[in-house]
C-alpha cells in the first residue's frame, strides 16, 4: 500500500501564492477607492444638477415676463416707464424734482 503523500510546497509556490494574494489586494483596494471616488463626484454632479435646475426655473420664471411684457398691446406705456423709472430719461419739456433732505435725520 502507498502512502498518500502530502503535498510539498516549494518556494516557488509560495512566492506565487504571495504575489497572487498581494495583487488581488491591490486590485480590491484599487475598486473600492474607485467606487468611493466616484460617489463623491456623483455627489458633486448632484448638487450642480439642482443648482442649474433652480437657475432654470429663475431664468423661465424671467422669461415669462417679458413675453407678457412683449404679448402687453401698449408697448410705449412700457417702454416709457423703463426710460423713466430705470433709465432716469426724461422728456424735453418735462421737470423732475428730487428730495435731495437727509430723509428728517
Amino acid at each position: 500500500m502507498r502512502k498518500s503523500a502530502k503535498p510539498i510546497k516549494n518556494k516557488n509556490g509560495l512566492i506565487l501564492n504571495s504575489l497572487i494574494t498581494i495583487a488581488s489586494l491591490s486590485i480590491a483596494v484599487f475598486c473600492i477607492g474607485a467606487f468611493v471616488l466616484r460617489q463623491a463626484e456623483l455627489e458633486e454632479k448632484r448638487i450642480e444638477l439642482e443648482r442649474l435646475t433652480s437657475e432654470c426655473i429663475e431664468y423661465e420664471k424671467q422669461n415669462s415676463e417679458y413675453e407678457s411684457i412683449l404679448n402687453e398691446t401698449d408697448e410705449r406705456a412700457y417702454i416709457e416707464r423703463i426710460a423713466s423709472e430705470v433709465l432716469g430719461y426724461a422728456y424735453p419739456n418735462e421737470r423732475r424734482f428730487y428730495d435731495s433732505g437727509n430723509g428728517g435725520n
